[in-house]
């Protein structure tokens, strides 16, 4: 399963009311370590896509949504749990810390 995008306005539907746990990269196309994280992401919506959904939202396209959850750098990545934020990581990580970081959550 690839990650999904999603915007200000699915993010209610895709995220919130999600019946899975999601996880949300906040990103930009200008940011280094965002393309750097992306393959990463891909990789772990793959492995884990039955019990998690990866997905990234654009702040510059979608910027109600950063603003609400109090997003200051990019990458961010929140977790999601029954319309909660429940974790959140700034910055790029190897796909280990990441994978770690999900299982810590209980997630992966």
């Amino acid at each position: 399963m690839a990650t999904v995008k999603i915007t200000d306005e699915t993010f209610e539907s895709d995220v919130l009311k999600s019946d899975k746990p999601v996880l949300v990269d906040f990103w930009a196309e200008w940011c280094g370590p965002c393309k750097q994280i992306a393959p990463i992401l891909e990789e772990v919506s793959e492995a884990y896509g039955d019990k998690l959904v990866v997905s990234k939202i654009n702040i510059e396209d979608s910027p109600m949504t950063p603003s609400r959850f109090g997003v200051r750098g990019i990458p961010t990545m929140m977790l999601f749990k029954d319309g909660q934020m429940t974790s959140m990581k700034v910055g790029a990580m190897p796909k280990a810390k990441l994978i770690e970081w999900l299982a810590e959550s209980g997630v992966a």
